[in-house]
């Protein structure tokens, strides 16, 4: 391949320039800046650059002529002559690459995915103050992606994002909610003052306050601070003894004896596996068997995964109910099983409008091979709300 460069007055736009021509005839006047010893082609591609961003140094005007058996040549191969296309990596070589960046991921994402477990169960066992001290560490992270979600590019184009002071102090309430709420024992007067302070602090900004930054940052409120403030609730207020169970009758004194093992600890440890359960088995039968979509929100979740993490997430529910003999009731088992289905959907569905918003796929790098603390807590945020009003309001007696 020849390859050489002609002089031509720049224009004055600086815009790119592609022209591309066949040249048939050897001795056209009209192309005289060719050398005329030599014959032209029947195949000539002439190629103009101007001002492209390209990672060489700019010129006015570059003119590439290739000489070619190829009628539609590489464009890399006309930029780059200099690259010998016999050290690049052959389709067989990509693929292997390609398989084995994806296995690495895969691999981090299952040895992050077990620290994770092996740590959430750890915490959950030890409740009280363990639990509600990494509960908000975990609320004030998730609040931090929340809110630079809200000032993306996606979502500043339709509305004016919170001041940045504001969202620190949102993130900062929200984090105290779960404190509040354990050392308190209740949550209205801990929510309605942070939604007051919330307020003041953004009515009194600077700028002109727009109603968009008083409602994103409300329901950045609600979202990740007063759900969130329900697995308090369900794991610590929940007092009552489980003494049905063998796994309580010997648990070891050293670690708090039989009266460790509350209702609170048995129904966290119940939606906690429920919820992974789900989503395991709504994974895997979507891949399987995944032909019809659910929602537009998701386009990759499907109604045959759904029925199936359905299926999963209550017969989870069910076998770990009768492990620890709670609640005695079977009807009572599947309706467990069925809300923490539903809570686990809806909090999935509602982080990926949000990220759809946004225009992101992730919201953030915390952990890796798993995106953000929202991509891996969104389907337990409405769980916790929503076992908790059940086993408080719908079983007599907390299903003992």
């Amino acid at each position: 391949m020849a390859v050489m460069a002609a002089k031509v007055q720049p224009t004055t736009n600086h815009k790119p320039i592609l022209l591309s021509t066949s040249l048939t005839h050897s001795h056209s006047h009209s192309h005289s800046f060719l050398p005329r010893r030599r014959p032209i082609p029947k195949s000539l591609t002439l190629l103009l650059l101007h001002d492209c961003r390209l990672p060489f140094p700019r010129r006015p005007l570059v003119a590439l002529v290739s000489r070619s058996a190829d009628p539609d040549p590489d464009l890399g191969s006309l930029l780059f002559p200099e690259v010998d296309k016999g050290n690049q990596p052959s389709t067989g070589e990509y693929l292997l690459a390609e398989s084995q960046r994806k296995a690495s991921k895969l691999a981090q994402r299952v040895i992050f995915g077990l620290a994770i477990g092996v740590s959430a169960g750890g915490i959950v066992l030890a409740g009280g103050w363990v639990f509600t001290l990494a509960l908000a560490l975990a609320v004030f992270t998730g609040a931090r992606e929340y809110f630079e979600l809200v000032r993306s590019r996606g979502m500043t184009e339709g509305m004016t994002p919170p001041p940045r002071y504001a969202s620190r102090v949102c993130s900062v309430i929200c984090a105290l909610l779960p404190i509040f709420t354990w050392y308190i024992g209740h949550i209205d007067v801990s929510v309605t003052s942070a939604a007051f302070v919330v307020a003041m602090v953004l009515l009194l900004q600077r700028g002109i306050p727009r109603f968009s930054q008083l409602s994103s940052t409300m329901f950045g409120l609600f979202y990740c601070g007063y759900l969130p403030c329900f697995w308090v609730k369900l794991r610590c207020s929940l007092s009552a003894p489980a003494l049905n169970s063998r796994i309580t009758a010997n648990w070891p004194i050293l670690f708090g004896g039989q009266s460790h093992w509350t209702i609170g600890l048995v129904a966290t440890l119940i939606t906690i596996n429920s919820i992974i359960a789900a989503d395991t088995y709504a994974f895997m039968g979507g891949k399987l068997f995944g032909k019809t979509p659910l929602t537009q929100i998701s386009p990759k979740k499907t109604w045959e995964g759904t029925i199936i993490g359905l299926g999963g997430c209550i017969a989870t529910s069910v076998l770990l109910t009768r492990i620890f003999c709670w609640p005695t009731s079977l009807l009572s088992s599947i309706a467990l099983g069925f809300l923490t289905f539903i809570g686990s959907v809806f909090g999935d569905l509602t982080e990926s409008m949000i990220k759809r918003d946004a225009g992101v796929k992730d919201s953030g790098s915390l952990i890796p091979g798993h995106g953000g603390i929202l991509d891996r807590v969104d389907s337990y945020i409405f769980t916790g709300a929503l076992v908790y009003n059940f086993v408080k309001i719908a079983l007599p007696l907390y299903g003992v």
